[in-house]
């Protein structure tokens, strides 16, 4: 007899809402996820401690874990401190960084991991991967999907404008990503999840043809949506292919050779995917993706996020070095730096126009 269906890793509530955090306690209890109310709660040393004095009194049988850092060490000594606690589950009250180490930290000891995104900066708030800086600079762990998702759009909108604009490139950043994925398909025979692709896909339509902005509800509540879908995506595949193309190998090469001057993940992979667009030819597309990160304010050129053309230039010719294995258009083609310039000639010529 034929498999019929198969089932998809991914949280078993989310709640996108206003004052959802304020309902923290009664969700947990409701979805069984813990009905005692004993949990390790993770937060930053900043925002995060604001946010304990208004969940404490709901929160009456947690405990509070501050965390330092992004780094593997951080979540390695927030495993050790939870470990033989006897907790329902580890909670990650933040941003993407909380959220990271806290994933780490629970895969880590064996308990559920609850995501409590406090901004909207990447897809990592709901996805199978942990990213850590470690000593060789930042390294990717596979790590469970979160049992629950929460997301209190009053929260979301005390960030800085910023983050939420991070978000935006995130997520506009799946369509260069898929025609990546598609390309390796044609090219090498690489199989493509259908059903991951069509969720990442439609994360990322939803996001770049909606018509809001950062202080509209509905857009952001599109928003949070499309990037947990994203994160349901890359459980599905079981890697980051339906979110992480030549856009994103071109941020870890800015990452990586500019380590103090990146811009946010966001800015750097719209970009990205704006150029890899154009250069497979796609010239609406990438017309389009750089039209949407004009309106939300996100950059488009190089120079917008202060790297010169040079220095750009030489992130685009790194950027395959970054994810070894991985085809996208940039391998594809395997441009000359020459090439490449005169690439971004066109690319900054067509978008202006």
């Amino acid at each position: 007899m034929p498999v019929l269906t198969r089932l998809i890793p991914s949280p078993v509530v989310v709640d996108i809402s206003r004052g959802a955090l304020d309902d923290l306690a009664g969700l947990l209890a409701d979805q069984r996820i813990s009905s005692s109310g004993k949990l390790a709660v993770a937060i930053s040393g900043g925002s995060g401690r604001t946010l304990r004095e208004r969940l404490s009194p709901v929160l009456p049988g947690a405990d509070w874990y501050e965390v330092a850092d992004g780094t593997i060490d951080s979540a390695v000594t927030l495993a050790d401190a939870i470990k033989g606690q006897r907790y329902d589950a580890v909670v990650a009250l933040g941003g993407g960084k909380i959220i990271d180490v806290t994933k780490y930290a629970a895969a880590r000891v064996g308990l559920p991991m609850v995501s409590v995104a406090t901004n909207l900066a990447h897809d990592g708030i709901c996805s199978p991967v942990a990213t850590l800086d470690n000593d060789n600079g930042r390294g990717s762990y596979g790590v469970p999907t979160p049992i629950a998702m929460v997301i209190d759009l009053d929260v979301v909108r005390e960030a800085p404008p910023r983050f939420i604009r991070s978000g935006i490139g995130d997520t506009v950043s799946n369509l260069s990503a898929i025609a990546d994925w598609e390309l390796s398909h044609e090219i090498n025979g690489e199989p493509v999840d259908g059903l991951a692709a069509a969720m990442a896909r439609t994360a990322g339509e939803a996001v770049l043809r909606h018509p809001g902005g950062v202080g509209d509800d509905a857009f952001l509540t599109v928003l949070a949506e499309a990037l947990v879908l994203t994160g349901i995506a890359m459980s599905i595949s079981g890697d980051t292919r339906p979110s992480s193309g030549a856009c994103h190998e071109i941020s870890h090469a800015f990452d990586l050779l500019h380590p103090q001057r990146a811009a946010s993940h966001g800015e750097q992979v719209g970009l990205g995917a704006a150029f890899a667009m154009h250069l497979r030819g796609a010239t609406e597309a990438s017309g389009l993706i750089a039209e949407v990160l004009r309106r939300h304010e996100l950059p488009v050129l190089p120079t917008e996020i202060g790297f010169t053309v040079d220095e750009f230039v030489e992130a685009v010719n790194y950027a395959p070095q970054t994810r070894p294995g991985r085809f996208t258009i940039l391998e594809h083609l395997d441009l000359t730096p020459d090439q490449i310039r005169d690439a971004y000639a066109d690319y900054a010529k067509t978008i202006r126009s």
